[in-house]
């Protein structure tokens, strides 16, 4: 399975590779603007899972909020 994984790998996770598939969709939408109720909603999770997740991506990114977060993503080119 790993051998038809890697031939067509996840573009996206060459961005912030320290971050999940699922942290990165979080972050992109962050980045885009989009407040956490709205994320949760898209992406049909709850609120507190939103945070949750930025938690943890904050804590990966070593920054200290959420705008630290947005500069980090768009360097890297994500948003």
């Amino acid at each position: 399975m790993s051998y038809f994984h890697n031939l067509h790998p996840n573009p996206t996770s060459a961005f912030l590779p320290e971050l999940t598939d699922r942290q990165r969709q979080i972050l992109a939408l962050v980045a885009a603007g989009a407040r956490n109720a709205t994320v949760a909603s898209q992406l049909v999770i709850s609120p507190k899972t939103v945070r949750n997740h930025l938690s943890n991506i904050l804590t990966k990114l070593q920054v200290t909020d959420r705008a630290e977060a947005i500069v980090k993503a768009r360097d890297a080119g994500l948003a």
